[in-house]
């Protein structure tokens, strides 16, 4: 699918399942300053999905941090919360070419099947590649098993995936000076990985797919910890017609140790910060340091 703007169109898309910390502002503000240059949009999405974890205090937080750090955007907000509707249209998309399945494994049960086997790959965030346990279970065996109540989560068939979108896939990664380049796409690295979860309908990896193409976004400016994940999101891209904007993947903040900043880490929060006195333009000239690129792996 094919598109034009007249305007680029860039977002950040925090989730709210904590406070912000300095890694979330410098990704905010870089968005917000490379829309302005480019007299272009910048969008705030809500990424809620995680319906257990998120709260409305922390959405809210969100609100005053950014309104705090001098950054506007447009209303409404896009809540993923509210368009589970149009990721399970993107599944069901998906599933009538017959490229997904359920897969009923708890976590125990794919860890005890791949232990013990030596050099057992694993997806670029670290989780074993599932082993296929489910993969190859009978129509009616998946039947009676969804008909006596048990829960599935649902997952992509990569190899059939990958035969039905081709080998060629890659994206256009921004550098130095607005060039880009080709990076060839590598989704096979995350297996038949879930596109939702028997507790959550949609997976990260199939909501930002949409709402990235729903919205209308051509810049993809987020840190390098999810290179790897672009992949994955362009192979969704490719099976569901959806547009592949530009991306660009910006170095992470980290600690003292050299571990990146993040909500579980408890890094210290931007309302913490503006509780200790720090001004937003001090902590913009603290970011100014920080270079942009990451270069990718």
């Amino acid at each position: 699918m094919t598109r034009s703007f007249t305007n680029r169109v860039f977002r950040f898309a925090p989730s709210s399942n904590g406070y912000l910390h300095l890694g979330h502002a410098y990704s905010a503000l870089l968005n917000f300053d490379m829309a302005r240059a480019a007299g272009g949009r910048f969008l705030l999405r809500i990424e809620d999905i995680d319906i257990e974890r998120c709260q409305s205090e922390f959405e809210q937080a969100i609100y005053e941090d950014l309104g705090w750090l001098g950054l506007a955007w447009e209303t409404p907000v896009r809540r993923q919360f509210e368009h589970f509707s149009e990721y399970a249209s993107a599944l069901a998309k998906l599933s009538a070419q017959g490229l997904t399945y359920p897969c009923f494994c708890s976590r125990g049960e794919i860890m005890l099947a791949v232990t013990g086997r030596t050099g057992w790959p694993r997806d670029p965030d670290g989780s074993p590649l599932y082993p296929g346990i489910c993969k190859h279970l009978s129509r009616e065996e998946k039947q009676r098993r969804i008909s006596a109540g048990r829960r599935a989560a649902l997952r992509i068939d990569m190899e059939a995936a990958i035969a039905k979108a081709g080998r060629g896939l890659a994206w256009r990664e921004m550098g130095h000076s607005a060039q880009t380049r080709e990076v060839a796409a590598e989704p096979s690295l995350w297996g038949d990985t879930t596109l939702s979860r028997k507790d959550i309908p949609a997976s990260y990896h199939i909501a930002v797919v949409v709402d990235d193409a729903l919205q209308g976004v051509t810049d993809v400016v987020r840190g390098e910890d999810l290179f790897l994940a672009t992949s994955l999101h362009r192979l969704l891209q490719a099976l569901l017609d959806l547009p592949a904007p530009t991306y660009r993947h910006h170095a992470l903040l980290r600690d003292a140790s050299g571990q990146k900043l993040s909500k579980s880490s408890r890094a210290k929060s931007l309302r913490a910060l503006r509780q200790d006195g720090v001004s937003p333009a001090a902590l913009q000239e603290r970011l100014s340091s920080v270079p942009i690129l990451a270069g990718g792996p």
